[in-house]
This record gives C-alpha cells, sequence and structure tokens, in this order.
C-alpha cells in the first residue's frame, strides 16, 4: 500500500492509485476558458468523450476518442505507432498532431525522485511550445507523493504545481482537480460495456480537452497499457 498526501489530510491508496477519493466536489462556477493546447479545445458547456483502447498488434496500440455524437475528436499514438518509447502524439479528429509528449531522460532524471513528461503543443508551421510538465513519483520513492501537473507559463497561482490526479487509472476511476480543488474532468468505466478498454471522460466547462487527453495518454502510458510497448 501506498500513502498520498491530500492536503493536509492523509488518505490511503491502492498500489496502482493515486490519491483518495474524498476530494471536495468543488465545480467551476466560469465559464471563462482555460486553453493550454488551444481554445478551440475549450466548450462553454460540460463535454463528455468517450476512450477506445486500440489493439497493439492491429493497429499499433494508443487509443481514439469520440464525442458524444461519435465523432472522433482525438486520436493518440504511442511508442506501438512512433516507435519510441516515451514518446506520445495527440492528434485532432482530422488527423493533424496538435500536442507532443515525451518522458524526460538523462543522467539528472535518472537521479531524480520523479519522473517527468514534457507535453509541447505544435503550432502552425510546426513550432513546438512547452504548455505543461507531468511529474510521478518513482515506486521507491512513491510515499507521500501524488501524480501532478504545472502549467507552462503560469496561468493562476504560484504553486508549483497546478492540477493533480486523485483516484485509479488502472481502475478507470479517477479525477483531475486544480490547485483550488475545483474539478476539471472525470474518467469512469463506462457502465454500459463494463470494460476497461472503453471508459468516459467527463470534461467541466472551460477547461482545454486536448490538455485532458494528453494527461490520460501520459498514465495509459505509465501504467503500461496501450500506449507503451
Amino acid at each position: 500500500m501506498h500513502w498520498f498526501p491530500k492536503g493536509r489530510q492523509t488518505v490511503k491508496t491502492s498500489k496502482w492509485g493515486f490519491c483518495g477519493s474524498n476530494i471536495r466536489s468543488i465545480m467551476r462556477r466560469s465559464t471563462d476558458a482555460i486553453p493550454i493546447v488551444s481554445k478551440l479545445y475549450c466548450s462553454t458547456s460540460p463535454v463528455s468523450l468517450l476512450i477506445r483502447k486500440r489493439p497493439v498488434m492491429v493497429n499499433g496500440g494508443g487509443f481514439v476518442v469520440t464525442d458524444s455524437s461519435h465523432k472522433v475528436v482525438f486520436v493518440v499514438d504511442g511508442c506501438g505507432k512512433l516507435g519510441a518509447r516515451g514518446e506520445l502524439m495527440v492528434k485532432d479528429g482530422e488527423g493533424e498532431s496538435i500536442l507532443y509528449i515525451h518522458k524526460k531522460e538523462g543522467v539528472v532524471q535518472a537521479l531524480s525522485t520523479r519522473n517527468k513528461w514534457n507535453g509541447y503543443s505544435i503550432e502552425y508551421q510546426g513550432q513546438n511550445k512547452l504548455v505543461f510538465t507531468l511529474t510521478d513519483p518513482k515506486s521507491c520513492f512513491a510515499l507521500n507523493s501524488a501524480v501532478r501537473i504545472s502549467i507552462k507559463p503560469k496561468k493562476e497561482s504560484n504553486s508549483s504545481w497546478d492540477f493533480e490526479i486523485h483516484g485509479s487509472f488502472v481502475d478507470k476511476a479517477f479525477t483531475i482537480i486544480d490547485y483550488y480543488g475545483r474539478i476539471v474532468a472525470q474518467v469512469q468505466v463506462e457502465e454500459v460495456i463494463g470494460s476497461k478498454d472503453l471508459y468516459q471522460v467527463s470534461v467541466q466547462p472551460g477547461y482545454d480537452q486536448a490538455f485532458v487527453i494528453g494527461i490520460i495518454a501520459v498514465l495509459d502510458n505509465i501504467f503500461g497499457e496501450s500506449t507503451s510497448c
């Protein structure tokens, strides 16, 4: 078992969990867009997305994201498609690359207590811009640690992190919250299907859906699922 912090409170979670489920249900009251990848992926109303894993042997793994109209809005490619470990690519529904993510390597990173992933938006003419960094604790340093994301450049808080993961990715039951405890997105298994290869993501108004999918892509890779090899 591992212990993870939640504010001043300590909560218990399983080996494959992140933080406790006893989170504050503080919903964002404003529908002002918070673009991280692009304002094109922010909505003024709640958005329900469905993630479907692709078979590694058939389509190279990764996953496809559809909206409530069954339209493909995002595609995530991982090692099976890109041919490199620790690299991820998020594409829009038209197949255009919009977010590139890679795991930082090197001597300095090897000595760190946390793994680091950098996410870059792919802008006009293929220029990349660092938009977020996700850190997850290495297994031997997991005590009192959590998966956290910081935005580049800073948006609202002066903290070293802006978003945090609460719950279990393996169980497909987790929540992304911001520094103030507001819910950004929630993930759960699709009840009708009951398979963890198909799960639902509910994104709150104003938040960047491409950013949320990028975070889920990193978690998928960390836990050795459809984007890993």
